[in-house]
């Protein structure tokens, strides 16, 4: 397989959306749900006037670069959600070219136990949590929805003693599996495609980086047995277990950028241990398209099967 048929990485977040404009029918509120090396972790909490008791983490990630500047986007994205009464927390995370696919998908756990520990605070039932994203944030939600729970009941830290597993998630075209991009045991990985990633602005995101006790700083995994492994935690198809989040996705056909391979290779992966997923192909559709927000009405549906708020 030629590098440049598996490797064109432009995971925008939220393809040809138009910018979100005022609304006065929820409120909006930032706040930090996490601290890591001197920064500050921040969500938006939009809040409609009359909520349904349940919360939806949209993930704001587009080539795992997260910004402050997806937030508007991430708004108008939000608006099926909020006009059926979930609270939305837009939810930014550690970012690409700096931080890696792993860094940034456990600030997202770490943002799912924030959320569950001030779910009073936040007027929403702490076991019914749904995520979405679209792309490397589809990715990053599935990873959410099939990794094993953060819950430590030993730890001092009160956030830590509650669950990191939200209990539906609904994506739009998510990598799903790394070790078989596009078809099986093709490999992606940074010591081999390094200059295609860069070409693609994900390089950041899949070299990953260990903490070298000797030297003192953070230096890529040129192991290959331990690239491997870590690459497996960022592969949601390779962490399905029956405990998984039932799953919703829709990518299309015609996707030049995630192939269709990813969304139907974590079907078959909850096929053979019969958790629910349905795999909706949008025929015609590349990676992304006009008024997804319609597509989004299908996740609102989604959510209202899954999450039942006591």
């Amino acid at each position: 397989m030629k590098n440049g048929s598996f490797l064109l990485f432009l995971l925008l977040l939220i393809p040809l959306s138009s910018s979100a404009q005022e609304n006065s029918s929820f409120s909006q509120e930032e706040v930090i749900y996490g601290r890591k090396h001197g920064m500050a972790l921040t969500m938006i909490v939009l809040k409609p006037e009359k909520t349904n008791g349940k919360g939806i983490i949209s993930v704001l990630s587009g080539n795992w670069f997260s910004s402050n500047t997806f937030v508007p986007d991430g708004i108008n994205s939000a608006k099926p959600f909020l006009e059926s009464g979930y609270t939305v927390f837009l939810t930014m995370h550690s970012s690409n070219p700096r931080f890696d696919i792993a860094e940034g998908a456990l600030d997202i756990k770490k943002a799912v136990q924030y959320i569950r520990f001030n779910a009073k605070k936040f007027t929403i039932d702490p076991d019914n949590i749904g995520i979405t994203g679209s792309s490397s944030g589809g990715n990053l939600s599935l990873i959410v929805g099939t990794a094993d729970d953060l819950k430590n009941e030993k730890s001092k830290d009160p956030l830590s003693r509650v669950s990191s597993k939200v209990q539906a998630v609904a994506v739009f075209y998510p990598p799903t599996d790394f070790l078989n991009w596009g078809q099986p045991n093709a490999y992606m990985n940074y010591l081999q495609y390094a200059p295609s990633l860069a070409k693609s602005y994900v390089l950041g995101a899949l070299k990953f980086n260990t903490y070298n006790r000797t030297s003192t700083i953070f230096e890529p995994i040129k192991d290959s047995i331990a690239l491997r492994k870590i690459s497996m935690t960022v592969s949601p198809a390779q962490l399905v277990t029956l405990d998984d989040a039932p799953v919703y996705i829709i990518h299309g056909d015609k996707d030049k950028t995630v192939p269709l391979q990813q969304s139907q290779h974590i079907q078959k992966k909850y096929d053979e241990i019969g958790i629910p997923l349905v795999l909706n192909i949008k025929a015609g559709a590349d990676h992304g398209w006009k008024n997804m927000n319609a597509d989004r009405n299908e996740f609102v549906k989604w959510f209202d099967k899954y999450l039942k708020a006591k």
